[in-house]
């Protein structure tokens, strides 16, 4: 009895060893351009509906893009979730990400996902100006309602926006500028702009913080970003460009060699569904799936927005941003 006992035991015992293996590598590894509240709470709540783990790390759109790029010979993540669509056909364009037709993709707007497959849209949001209502007070000006209002005098040293070599809102920001008056008369723009501007952030987001804390008096950044602030107390007002403004489409795509490809698949067929949207929503973000919004959020259609052509605004960065580099931030 009792040796028939260890017998039962023993095979117990080998067939957790045999299991174990396969229930460690249930997991993925994700880079993330979302903000890191948003980030962790989509993840968690995917890891509770699969049981799949996402091992992730935050970056920012030009870290992502850079760091898929440097380890395109031995990929470590296999999907990069969130971030700038520039971004997106950036990675597209240097052969970075790999096409995907997930099932969950009839849901998303076909002006919102890339023909071939590389990437797809999970949320939208408009470029905006974020002021601060108490330093706009001590000022003595009005929130600005266009690119013009940025460069009066009493935003000296007022304003923040990040680097568009770092951050793809940024960029986003610049590429608007170009597209809307030609690029003789946006880096004009922008050189003057640089005067009034207190600092270059290394994230989107950053600027918007600022202008909470009354850091700055103005922050150029997205306007569920500042939604987000809205909602936790500060004195924001949300406002919009009068001449046109630029908008993101946050995205996913898988990373072209990644060493988990089905859970990458799984978890991006659930970042398009109805449970990810209401994730994404309580956050301040307008998602493609019709869900419940959080007051103050901003759908794109109710802003005037520029005729944008992200194909043709990633197949200038390098050279826009390296510019920009040259005769504006080089100069401070």
């Amino acid at each position: 009895m009792k040796r028939g006992l260890l017998v039962v035991l023993s095979c117990l015992a080998l067939a957790a060893l045999m299991v174990a293996p396969a229930i460690a590598a249930e997991k993925v590894v994700a880079y993330t351009t979302l903000d890191e509240p948003l980030a962790r709470e989509a993840f968690a709540a995917f890891e509770k509906d699969t049981g799949i783990k996402v091992e992730w790390v935050r970056l920012t759109t030009g870290e992502a893009v850079a760091r898929m790029e440097a380890e395109s010979g031995n990929p470590q993540a296999s999907i990069w979730y969130g971030g700038v669509g520039l971004g997106h056909i950036e990675a597209k364009n240097k052969g970075l990400t790999t096409p995907y037709k997930s099932a969950a993709a009839n849901h998303i707007p076909k002006q919102f996902r890339d023909k071939d497959n590389y990437w797809i849209g999970i949320y939208a949001g408009p470029l905006s100006f974020a002021s601060n209502i108490q330093r706009l007070k001590e000022l003595k000006v009005e929130a600005p309602t266009s690119w013009a209002d940025l460069l009066k005098p009493q935003f000296k040293n007022q304003i923040q926006m990040a680097n568009p070599g770092t951050s793809g809102t940024a960029y986003n920001m610049l590429a608007t500028i170009v597209q809307l008056w030609g690029e003789e008369k946006a880096f004009q723009y922008l050189k003057a702009l640089d005067k009034n501007m207190s600092q270059y952030t290394k994230s989107g987001s950053a600027p918007g913080k600022s202008a909470a804390l009354g850091e700055c008096a103005v922050a150029i950044g997205y306007a569920h970003d500042q939604v987000k602030l809205i909602s936790q107390g500060y004195p924001i007002t949300i406002t919009f460009a009068s001449e046109g403004t630029g908008f993101e489409v946050a995205s996913i795509s898988l990373v072209k060699g990644g060493k988990q490809p089905e859970n990458a698949k799984k978890l991006y067929d659930w970042g398009l569904g109805a449970r990810a949207a209401e994730i994404y929503a309580k956050m301040g973000v307008v998602p493609f799936v019709k869900v419940q919004l959080m007051p103050g959020a901003i759908p794109i259609d109710q802003v005037n927005t520029i005729d944008q052509d992200d194909v043709w605004a990633a197949s200038q960065k390098e050279r826009l941003v390296e510019r920009w580099n040259n005769e504006i931030y080089s100069s401070r």
